[in-house]
């Protein structure tokens, strides 16, 4: 033990072994649901459901433990929500290009990715946002997991009118997330000991006792991952037309871990200051090999996942917790029915719960000046609606690098943001 503690630091980050392993079951459990989400939206290109799985499961253990060992930070790693999306919607069946195609291209961009990490291109491009951006940008997260919370627990439904409406909170799966939610509040108030875990465990129980969550057994042999091992075609994703979706992974990639990696690290206490991450260039190595790895093993690309913040919020300070969830992901390999069983509902509110911790970092803002003010606003409100972190942190740039020059404070924009505009503008422009 005594080994581990020093490797990870655990007394100077002022947590324990236990609280470690608290926070990586809490992390597992509110992103545990990408191990089937995943495999159902890739199985709409032609992909084998159970190969699917099986990838997923062992692309992210291997980012967990990527990051927890090398970067020794709280942040787990998963296939991304939303590039899954593109990879099916818009590359296969938008575009017609095959699965394989599709891999490839994830392949390519996450060797870009690696050599961006490798030159500290992208520790620049991280350490180069304003810091009243990153406070937008944790901000923003929040809202953006307040909408999701909401979105997957069924208290807001899609609306022809108005897009959004209130779903009918008197069913089953709003109402338990709202208790998960005031669970958590009454236990962090009387300082119970890994609330958010044990509020999703109590809502998951009291699902299986009502019949709306079916007991479907506990352990069950992992299926072949090789219907999609190394079946990625990197010849074709050579072509002149996947030039666009090459970049497209990319640009998503960076953006949303970077904005990550700023929520996870500033709700952890570990951003310093002046808004500098610790083991940023470690992190961003960790990121990039999985998302590589990702793509040989047949998944979309990996990603950190701002549901680590969950974690975050249960105690969690070390690599150790990545560790542990990455040991989760392991595992559930082979218990895969078990871990099916934990409804969406039930780690809605823990969701929810951690988008309210993060939205205080509104208070450091300037709200009296608006060139600092203003791409604030367009973060917080964008990353939820347009449901993109990187669309969110690309508006948020693009309007604090106008807002500065119109204002005739043009000099208080570094170069490197007049860069990054630049290209997030030409991203707009020429890639969505």
């Amino acid at each position: 033990m005594n080994v581990i503690e020093r490797y990870f630091g655990i007394d100077g980050r002022n947590t324990t072994i236990k609280t470690e392993i608290l926070a990586g079951l809490t992390t597992f459990l509110t992103m545990a649901y990408i191990i089937f989400v995943n495999p159902d939206m890739l199985a709409k290109t032609g992909m084998d459901k159970g190969a699917v799985f099986v990838a997923t499961c062992l692309a992210s253990a291997l980012g967990c433990f990527l990051m927890g060992l090398i970067a020794r930070l709280p942040v787990a790693l998963a296939p991304g929500m939303g590039l899954n999306a593109f990879f099916t919607f818009t590359v296969v069946l938008g575009m017609g290009k095959s699965w394989q195609v599709a891999l490839g291209a994830v392949f390519i961009s996450g060797l870009l990715f690696v050599l961006i990490s490798a030159f500290k291109l992208r520790e620049w491009i991280i350490n180069a946002i304003p810091y009243t951006l990153k406070q937008g940008i944790v901000a923003g997260i929040g809202a953006f997991l307040a909408f999701i919370a909401l979105k997957s627990s069924g208290i807001i439904v899609a609306s022809p009118a108005t897009f959004v409406t209130m779903g009918k909170l008197t069913d089953f799966g709003p109402a338990m997330a709202i208790l998960s939610f005031f669970l958590i509040v009454v236990f962090v108030q009387r300082k119970v000991p890994a609330a958010v875990m044990l509020s999703i465990l109590i809502v998951t129980v009291i699902s299986l006792l009502a019949g709306e969550t079916h007991y479907s057994g506990i352990v069950s042999m992992p299926p072949s991952i090789a219907p999609t091992f190394m079946q990625l075609d990197i010849a074709g994703a050579l072509d002149v037309s996947m030039v666009s979706v090459i970049f497209a992974f990319l640009f998503v990639v960076l953006f949303d871990t970077s904005g990550t990696l700023i929520g996870v690290t500033k709700k952890a206490g570990l951003m310093s200051t002046d808004g500098q991450i610790p083991n940023l260039g470690k992190a961003l190595f960790a990121d990039s090999t999985a998302a590589v790895a990702g793509s040989l093993l047949g998944t979309s690309s990996v990603t950190s996942y701002v549901e680590s913040t969950a974690g975050v919020a249960a105690g969690g300070r070390t690599g150790l917790t990545a560790i542990v969830v990455g040991v989760l992901f392991l595992l559930a390999l082979f218990f895969a029915p078990l871990a099916g069983m934990i409804p969406a509902y039930a780690t809605a509110g823990a969701i929810f719960y951690v988008a309210v911790l993060m939205l205080f970092t509104l208070r450091e803002i300037d709200w009296d000046d608006l060139t600092e003010a203003s791409p604030v606003a367009v973060v917080l409100l964008l990353t939820p609606l347009t449901f993109s972190i990187a669309d969110g942190i690309a508006l948020g740039f693009i309007t604090y690098t106008i807002a500065k020059l119109v204002s005739g404070r043009y000099k208080e924009v570094s170069p490197a943001v007049w860069v990054l505009t630049a290209i997030l503008l030409a991203k707009l422009i020429f890639l969505s």
